[in-house]
């Protein structure tokens, strides 16, 4: 018969009521520990919660929310994104202080490199960085989100609303938008708010042509809208080049509009490029903010690079040059120029929650929807 412990009378009672007090642990010298308080509990447990948190939005992935309608139709404000830290590699921390904040040591950077991941940008991909003109650390930037349009060593350019990149027109997805120039076959036709609605039509301005409506549509609303018989025909609204928008632009003073951009060379690691008068005024708020180095102009009008005669530059980092699906109403590279590769923050990967600010409701059917 195996042998039993004997039980006393108070154990048999805290189990016929249900309750086992946990022994107390014997502590180093043999002493019996008190158990822990609930408090203390509370207190680990919530600091283990926060640990696990940080390490898992520092190098796997994050949690962002859509504040602004740059990216519309793809996204909303009120999306909730999961964006992936591991698909191009996981960028170490650059600055000290306080996670997730803007609360740092100024003048510390540092050592910083960016882990391996499992893909590269590839065009078309919707990404988050850090937004590049801010004057912070990198990682103390704000994060913005953009569609990558343009990759390291391409050459792009915009006529009358169309990318193109290497010479290949670029044709606008399904979910994005822009303004369209709606000509009514008569004045007198007001178009119908009902139709507009259902092809998820918002925006709709009036000109001082009464034959002509401003709209903010997809390609395929506006196609649709073409066939309807009252509508003489529907085309892109165009900004010329010049004009106020000039000195806006990326870089200032070229003659550029967000419709008419262009032609520049997005920089590559590696890529070596001849300075000359036309890609100066792009090259060198690259080469002076985000490679590191001091810039100028000798009288004669010599390049100078720390100090130095420069008739090329190699640059160290790969760039990106990237447009909110919602063309005209987003402020991306046509404005600030082009993303550096240590600003990149992750790929977005697809929706987990959205929420209806105006009608106060969840947009189910965008729940855990993938971004393309």
């Amino acid at each position: 018969m195996a042998a039993t412990h004997p039980e006393s009378t108070t154990q048999r009672t805290r189990k016929r009521r249900g309750r086992v007090d946990t022994p107390s642990a014997p502590s180093a010298d043999g002493q019996a520990r008190p158990p822990k308080s609930k408090l203390r509990e509370w207190v680990e447990a919530l600091v283990f919660a926060l640990v696990v948190m940080l390490v898992v939005r520092t190098f796997l992935f994050d949690l962002f929310r859509i504040p602004t309608p740059s990216m519309e139709k793809t996204l909303l404000v009120g999306d909730y994104l999961f964006v992936s830290k591991l698909h191009y590699g996981v960028r170490t921390p650059i600055s000290l202080g306080i996670p997730f904040t803007k609360i740092y040591v100024p003048g510390l950077t540092l050592p910083h490199t960016r882990l391996p991941g499992f893909t590269e940008i590839e065009r078309g991909d919707v990404i988050v960085f850090n937004y590049p003109p801010e004057d912070l650390p990198i990682d103390r930037k704000t994060h913005y989100i953009k569609r990558v349009v343009g990759l390291p060593g391409d050459t792009l350019w915009i006529q009358n609303k169309v990318v193109y990149v290497n010479g290949e027109p670029q044709s606008l997805r399904p979910t994005m938008q822009q303004y369209w120039r709606i000509i009514k076959s008569d004045p007198r036709i007001m178009l119908p708010e009902v139709r507009l609605a259902e092809l998820g039509i918002e925006e709709v301005q009036p000109t001082p042509d009464p034959r002509q409506v401003l709209i903010m549509a997809t390609p395929e609303a506006a196609e649709a809208i073409a066939q309807w018989p009252y509508v003489e025909r529907v085309e892109p609204l165009v900004i010329p080049r010049g004009g106020t928008y000039s000195d806006l632009m990326y870089p200032p003073g070229m003659g550029y509009s967000p419709d008419n951009y262009g032609p520049v060379v997005i920089p590559a690691q590696g890529l070596n490029v001849t300075l000359t008068e036309e890609n100066w005024p792009y090259l060198e708020p690259v080469i002076r903010r985000y490679e590191g180095h001091t810039t100028g102009r000798q009288q004669d009008g010599t390049f100078l690079i720390d100090g130095r005669p420069a008739t090329t530059y190699t640059f160290r980092q790969d760039y990106y040059f990237v447009m909110g699906d919602n063309r005209d109403n987003s402020e991306d590279s046509r404005f600030w120029g082009f993303v550096p590769m240590d600003h990149v923050v992750g790929k977005a990967l697809f929706i987990y929650f959205s929420w209806d600010g105006r009608h106060h409701l969840p947009r189910l059917n965008r729940l855990f929807k993938p971004i393309r």
